[in-house]
């Protein structure tokens, strides 16, 4: 199948090439970019006049509960949502049912996820067995069978020895640990973030400590051992400064951040009423620490957005504040809640920037034969988005693809939106018009 993209504004993962363009599909793969002679036969042809073509959108951290808890969201469902937030690449977490800590496990979600319409689903394995940081999963043969990154996310690797010895492990591996940063001595019973929100609602606060605590004994032991270190869901000012300094220093630190934490701070908690839709881990914190992430993002300390998609069923959600369950879902319409905010600030810096961190930046963080899924470029896979930063819509939950039925930004109008989504040359998802059956 020939397929021609054609006047788009092109973003090549770096950079928007001058004018517009058009890019030629065919077989999956990017046949050609640039000025097409439209004379050529060609099987279906979009105009994207006013569009942005982008490299496929990479979510590091998204929780797709499967197996075990399908009630949540299953990775069908899961790679609908994504494909339909703009994602061609969906890294899940291992906190699953039974955890994702053998290679069978591994190959059962890669062997699953292919038979979805959706976004393409990577595995990231455990860093301990079952998840309970006493001892080391058998990342070899997790990475062999195809786990891209290991993590105990929902929990820190608590055992010092054993992050050492993971993180010498996974050197050898050519993978990154993502740590989930919580020192849980500070954390334990804690619902909101230490300050104004706990002092309101009388509700344990937690502190920003807990987590740049954590970040600091990750990057001494990057400095000990030469490893790469990833820490996901980075939330407050105190952490920006730790990775900062980190990374000044040249130690190979990298972080991401969430649509939540960049878009919504501990007042929306206030305002809504202690509503259990603004409960995560961690917590929203404040609009200081919301800026410190921007100026974080703005000036290359932040390596990706990662949405930490964390669907839960209403049973287990829509609870008094105290019993709600931690997480917040938003994986379709997080490219767009970020955008939104960014506009809304001025545009603090370039287009180019943000697009990075949903393209090359989570790229960079895989493994080196995923290099290239941040690019666009003649012979690569057709893994693409196409954005309409000029698109507003509200969102409806009862609309989305996700099990998931909360979120905080469910009625809410945002702008720029991704309007298609192909994975290997296939469209997966358009808002505009209708999708390619599965083969």
């Amino acid at each position: 199948m020939r397929i021609l993209l054609g006047n788009a504004m092109l973003f090549d993962g770096a950079r928007f090439l001058p004018g517009t363009m058009d890019t030629v599909i065919e077989n999956g793969i990017i046949a050609a970019i640039g000025k097409i002679d439209r004379s050529g036969k060609f099987d279906v042809v979009h105009d994207l006049t006013g569009k942005v073509l982008c490299p496929g959108f990479i979510d590091l951290h998204c929780h797709l509960r499967d197996p075990g808890q399908e009630w949540r969201e299953d990775l069908d469902s899961g790679a609908k949502a994504g494909a339909a937030g703009g994602f061609t690449t969906l890294v899940c977490m291992p906190n699953t049912d039974p955890p994702l800590d053998t290679p069978a496990l591994v190959r059962y979600i890669l062997e699953k996820s292919e038979k979805c319409c959706g976004s393409r689903i990577l595995p990231a394995g455990c860093v301990s067995k079952e998840r309970k940081g006493k001892t080391l999963a058998e990342m070899g043969k997790m990475a062999r069978a195809g786990a891209v990154i290991f993590t105990d996310d929902g929990s820190p690797v608590s055992d010092t020895g054993l992050f050492r010895l993971a993180l010498q492990y996974s050197t050898w591996l050519g993978t990154r640990i993502m740590e989930h940063p919580e020192e849980i001595s500070l954390t334990a019973g804690a619902q909101v973030n230490e300050g104004i929100c706990s002092t309101f609602l009388g509700l344990k606060g937690w502190p920003s400590s807990a987590e740049a605590s954590d970040i600091s004994r990750g990057c001494s032991l990057s400095r000990d051992t030469g490893a790469p270190v990833h820490f996901t869901h980075v939330s407050a000012e105190d952490s920006i400064l730790v990775l900062r300094e980190g990374k000044a220093s040249g130690l190979p630190v990298t972080c991401d951040v969430t649509p939540h934490h960049l878009c919504l701070t501990e007042e929306e908690i206030l305002a809504a009423g202690a509503d259990s839709v603004y409960k995560v881990n961690p917590p929203l914190r404040s609009s200081r620490d919301r800026d410190a992430l921007w100026e974080a993002l703005s000036d290359g300390t932040v390596d990706a957005i990662a949405t930490d998609h964390a669907p839960y069923h209403m049973d287990e959600k829509d609870l008094p504040f105290q019993e709600a369950s931690f997480g917040i879902a938003s994986l379709e319409c997080a490219v767009a809640a970020v955008l939104s905010e960014w506009a809304r600030r001025g545009k603090p810096c370039p287009l180019e920037r943000m697009l990075s961190l949903f393209t090359s930046g989570p790229a960079g963080i895989l493994p080196i034969e995923w290099k290239d899924a941040g690019k666009i470029g003649g012979g690569l896979s057709a893994n693409l988005t196409v954005l309409d930063l000029d698109l507003e819509r509200v969102v409806h939950v009862e609309e989305w693809k996700s099990k998931a039925r909360l979120s905080p930004w469910n009625g809410r109008r945002l702008r720029g939106w991704p309007t298609m989504t192909f994975v290997n040359g296939r469209m997966v998802h358009s808002y505009e018009g209708p999708i390619e059956e599965v083969d």
